[in-house]
């Protein structure tokens, strides 16, 4: 696409945005698109923080990328892993961890495996407020790694799935998810002045910009589920790599596109009825989105990819942002609409 064509669309694109955050429903935002080619147009509006203290949004805004953590950072690693042979994914994480529910060698949860795992086709609950049981993060993980986790009756998305991905890795390279490296233009952590803020946060008692908004992510010090910050530059590089090849192995990326549900593949979800990438996406297209107000969608057949980077939990979740519907409206309109 030359130029001028992807700036009209762009600016087409930008519109639902503007009148979200005109409407004082989303505070401030960033949206940006990349092509194969390299080719990109990045544009911000509106407010990082609005309380205590007025900032601008800028282009280059550091965001907490929330559950994009699962796909930028997680789901790479984990699949380079099974690239090795470090694993296998469809062994049980008791190759990685074997203390997991050891005292019950016939517990469910010693049989789920890596690929179930990332494609959210367990029955973990679908969310566990474990930053209440303390904020020692040693323990907390020996907790998640011990408790007789309730079984739902059919798989949800959960945070489960990843936080034992990220102890696994953690286990298998003897570090801690904040001793790795978060990855060219990412960090698990920010200058506050530079960052989008999120929620003002009942139990740390202040207005969140530049450390982790996600409680379990805080409170474990680091996990496979959450805490990963980035500009949309970044952004946008990760999913110029996973178009053009250059992220990982042909394999790894080709995994990413593989359908474990009528939702999801290795990590991402794909297209199905009222998903967050708007009606018009290809059959080729992956993304996924972040409880913040971040998205990252990534389609193959077009060779093109958007980011849209939202604060829109600021100063609290407790408010219809419309962001369900903003993703949604964005994505048709790249797609044609």
């Amino acid at each position: 696409m030359a130029t001028s064509d992807l700036a009209q669309l762009h600016e087409r694109a930008f519109a639902p945005l503007t009148q979200a955050v005109e409407a004082g429903r989303i505070p401030g935002g960033v949206l940006a698109i990349v092509e194969r080619s390299g080719n990109r147009i990045s544009r911000s509006i509106g407010h990082a923080q609005r309380v205590p203290s007025e900032r601008p949004m800028r282009e280059d805004t550091w965001f907490d990328l929330a559950s994009l953590t699962k796909v930028i950072f997680t789901t790479p690693r984990i699949l380079a892993m099974a690239e090795t042979g470090t694993i296998d994914l469809d062994a049980p994480l008791t190759t990685a961890l074997p203390d997991l529910r050891q005292y019950d060698a016939n517990a469910w949860e010693r049989q789920v495996t890596f690929r179930q795992c990332l494609g959210h086709q367990t029955p973990f609950p679908a969310v566990e407020p474990i930053y209440t049981y303390g904020r020692d993060p040693d323990l907390l993980r020996t907790f998640i790694l011990q408790r007789e986790w309730p079984k739902l009756s059919e798989p949800v998305y959960s945070d489960i799935n990843f936080i034992l991905l990220g102890l696994a890795m953690e286990r298998l390279s003897g570090k801690t998810i904040r001793d790795m490296d978060a990855g060219p233009g990412f960090a698990f952590a920010a200058d506050p002045e530079q960052s989008a803020a999120t929620e003002y946060c009942t139990w740390r008692h202040r207005v969140l910009s530049g450390e982790v908004h996600d409680d379990n992510c805080s409170a474990l010090e680091g996990a496979g589920h959450a805490g990963l910050f980035g500009t949309a530059a970044s952004v946008l590089d990760f999913a110029q790599g996973m178009l053009d090849g250059s992220a990982a192995p042909a394999e790894a990326i080709a995994l990413t596109r593989v359908p474990l549900s009528d939702k999801r593949t290795h990590g991402w979800e794909h297209p199905y009825a009222s998903w967050s990438g708007g009606d018009r996406c290809s059959p080729g297209t992956i993304g996924h989105t972040g409880f913040t107000g971040t998205g990252l969608w990534i389609d193959f057949d077009a060779g093109r990819a958007w980011t849209l980077l939202t604060n829109r939990i600021h100063p609290t979740r407790h408010f219809d942002s419309g962001i369900v519907d903003l993703r949604r409206q964005v994505g048709d309109i790249i797609n044609g609409a």
